[in-house]
């Protein structure tokens, strides 16, 4: 509400044209699972399907640019880029080694987030949506390698957190995938460490299932504690030893 009393349709915030082509593009990403290295629509294509002028198709793929989501190849055009992955890596500097404060800002984001969606999952998921996180949690069993088990952990956190249904908090947990998946690299050399993740997974579906949200916020706050025992000790020519 405003101070004068409910918003109307003039108080809220509007949405540039380019902004609105920024998440239609994003949007289409996704549906087509364009994977780094894909080609993007062309200029022309993109205007075409989203009713938008060439100024403002230019517009928005320099915002994807600066994202770091698109880059300009010659005689391919706009592609899917990894370029964010490494940015992002940079900024927490994984590449000298994973440091407990490091490791706790970033699961302290994902603690607000992870018991941030629980709300939604509780009151609106069903049960088919329970058995889907079991189907992804089950993949961490059969992962052949450090890599494949901890992209398997984080395709079960991601899938829980498409269930709230909110996009935007999907994208920046996406954003983040490739620091999550190098942080959960660490321990999970081990199988028993993998074997535990696991069950500490069903564990979270469970309190799902039973709409128990103290039990649901306290298992994902130890859940992500988990790892930690691996950072502590860590030294940078370990840490890809995999943990979760």
């Amino acid at each position: 509400m405003s101070e004068h009393g409910p918003l109307d349709a003039q108080d809220l915030p509007k949405v540039s044209a380019v902004d609105r082509l920024v998440e239609q593009i994003r949007d289409l990403m996704a549906e087509r699972a364009l994977q780094i290295g894909d080609p993007l629509p062309t200029e022309r294509e993109l205007g075409e399907m989203f009713k938008s002028s060439r100024n403002t198709v230019r517009e928005a793929l320099v915002v994807l640019r600066a994202y770091g989501l698109v880059e300009t190849r010659p005689k391919v055009g706009a592609v899917i880029s990894g370029g964010h992955g490494e940015a992002i890596r940079r900024l927490f500097s994984f590449h000298s080694g994973i440091s407990p404060d490091s490791f706790l800002d970033l699961q302290g984001f994902r603690r607000l987030v992870e018991i941030g969606v629980g709300e939604h999952i509780i009151l609106h998921a069903a049960e088919a949506d329970f058995d889907g996180l079991e189907a992804v949690n089950d993949r961490l069993l059969v992962a052949p390698s450090v890599q494949e088990a901890a992209q398997a952990d984080y395709e079960f956190h991601a899938a829980m957190i498409a269930l709230s249904g909110n996009r935007t908090t999907l994208a920046a947990y996406q954003l983040l995938m490739p620091v999550i998946v190098e942080l959960m690299e660490i321990g999970k050399a081990s199988r028993p460490v993998q074997a535990n993740t696991h069950q500490a997974h069903r564990e979270i579906i469970a309190a799902l299932r039973s709409r128990d949200r103290i039990a649901y916020a306290y298992l994902i706050s130890r859940h992500l504690e988990f790892g930690l025992r691996f950072v502590s000790d860590a030294a940078p020519a370990d840490r890809h030893r995999g943990g979760s």
